[in-house]
């Protein structure tokens, strides 16, 4: 066979395989997958051009009022976003040209196996690739598990990839891949954590602000939400569950809170054995500890989040929303849109929680939660903020909202909010209000 050209993606040599039809343009499924999520992608405006209008409009930051600086800090966060994934896809490109000769040897030979999620040994048809391909969602799902952020399980994902590109010498001697992968982004996580304190502390009162008689809620200032269509394809491999294991696929937000509270190590072995499905002796190894130790943490682990739970639920599984939950989303967005308080009040449950991280704001009843939020509805309150409209999207497997506001005077409909909901017996239980930085990796549009 000769060779037929070079990849639209990595530049790689293609080989013509002689046969009929057009002559191929990429090297490999996951270069003509890149290829498909770049043409679908909105086109980036330069990097220094978005250097360039983030500094003009930091200098122009207003810090009063205090309301006019939150929307002005807000209208930023996308913008960051976009530098930070351009940032990353940067740092990639360089690499890649740096070593063209070690990745094209990272493709790997023909008829070299691997071991794929299900345990079944295949083709390694595109090699080094392949395997970041088959992966990659099941490894940045287990990262966010640990960290709680979306944007640094993302970071932590690619630098897992990093280290495993950097050590693929050792692969061929490696019999389980996954297993591999795995271990380096737990490692990853764990160094993470090392760095950086990421405990969960009670909510500080805020000055002037009734939030309610409830207990202040745990504060993540670091928690995003995940969006549901980037979860694993198919799921892990599972294990005969232990009779006290908390249960599998779960990324719903309380879980998440709770896991935060446990130290790193009891956190990763919590969720290799526990959630991600390795066995006993695997957890040990992929935590590079004893058994003893392994269980040990995973032992601990468990009383923990026993504690940290709320009733009446034992097994958190996933569980997907019911047709009355939905029911009970699309009424809220209705509602919402045409500012009807008093039918808003209906769908919320007396203790109602409402947290907005990274913001220090928090609610633990229903009736502190309406006296923030009913001037901000109310068109003839002076502080009307506007005019709202919603769509239903899917995260951390929960209802959700994502929020776009038409402030007075504009004609624009702008990405505000991301609410996720946990529905008990009917009526919204609490809602968690995030940031609309992440519009885009949920596949929204920044304006209506």
């Amino acid at each position: 066979m000769g060779v037929a050209g070079k990849c639209r993606i990595c530049g790689l040599s293609i080989e013509d395989g002689k046969g009929p039809g057009r002559a191929a343009s990429y090297c490999s499924q996951a270069c003509r997958q890149r290829a498909y999520r770049e043409r679908k992608r909105p086109a980036d405006e330069p990097a220094a051009d978005l250097v360039s209008d983030l500094g003009d409009r930091l200098r122009r930051l207003r810090l009063e009022p205090a309301r006019a600086f939150h929307a002005d800090v807000e209208a930023l966060a996308p913008r960051f976003g976009r530098l930070r994934r351009l940032a990353r896809e940067a740092r990639g490109t360089e690499e890649a040209r740096e070593a063209p000769e070690e990745r094209a040897e990272a493709v790997g030979g023909e008829g070299a196996e691997f071991v794929t999620p299900a345990g079944v040994t295949k083709p390694r048809d595109g090699g080094f690739d392949a395997l970041v391909e088959a992966h990659r969602r099941e490894l940045r799902a287990h990262c966010y598990r640990l960290l709680g952020s979306y944007d640094e399980a993302e970071d932590l994902t690619q630098e897992t990839f990093l280290r495993a590109w950097r050590a693929r010498d050792t692969l061929e001697d490696v019999g389980n891949p996954r297993a591999w992968l795995y271990k380096i982004a737990t490692r990853v996580c764990l160094d993470f954590l090392r760095r950086h304190d990421r405990r969960p502390a009670p909510y500080a009162p805020v000055p002037g602000m009734d939030s309610g008689d409830g207990p202040p809620p745990p504060s993540l200032p670091w928690l995003q939400p995940f969006p549901d269509d980037q979860l694993p394809e198919t799921p892990v491999r599972r294990h005969e569950p232990d009779e006290e294991a908390v249960a599998g696929e779960t990324l719903e937000l309380v879980f998440l809170t709770a896991i935060q509270r446990l130290p790193p190590r009891q956190r990763a072995a919590v969720v290799l054995r526990d959630v991600a499905g390795w066995s006993a002796k695997e957890t040990a190894e992929l935590l590079g500890t004893g058994p003893a130790a392994a269980n040990s943490a995973v032992q601990r682990g468990r009383a923990a989040l026993r504690e940290a739970l709320p009733g009446p639920r034992e097994d958190w599984s996933a569980r997907p929303p019911s047709a009355d939950d939905l029911a009970l989303l699309q009424r809220y967005m209705e509602v919402v849109a045409r500012a009807d308080i008093d039918a808003m009040v209906e769908l919320v449950r007396e203790d109602a929680v409402l947290i907005m991280p990274p913001n220090p704001f928090w609610f633990t009843s229903r009736d502190a939660l309406f006296a923030f939020v009913r001037p901000n509805l109310d068109p003839a309150s002076p502080m009307f903020v506007g005019h709202w409209r919603h769509l239903p999207v899917r995260a951390n497997g929960q209802p959700a909202v994502a929020g776009y506001l038409q402030r007075p005077g504009t004609s624009v409909f702008r990405a505000q909010l991301i609410d996720v909901l946990r529905v008990e017996e009917g009526r919204i239980a609490q809602i968690t209000t995030f940031e609309p930085h992440l519009f885009e990796a949920f596949g929204l549009p920044m304006t209506l």
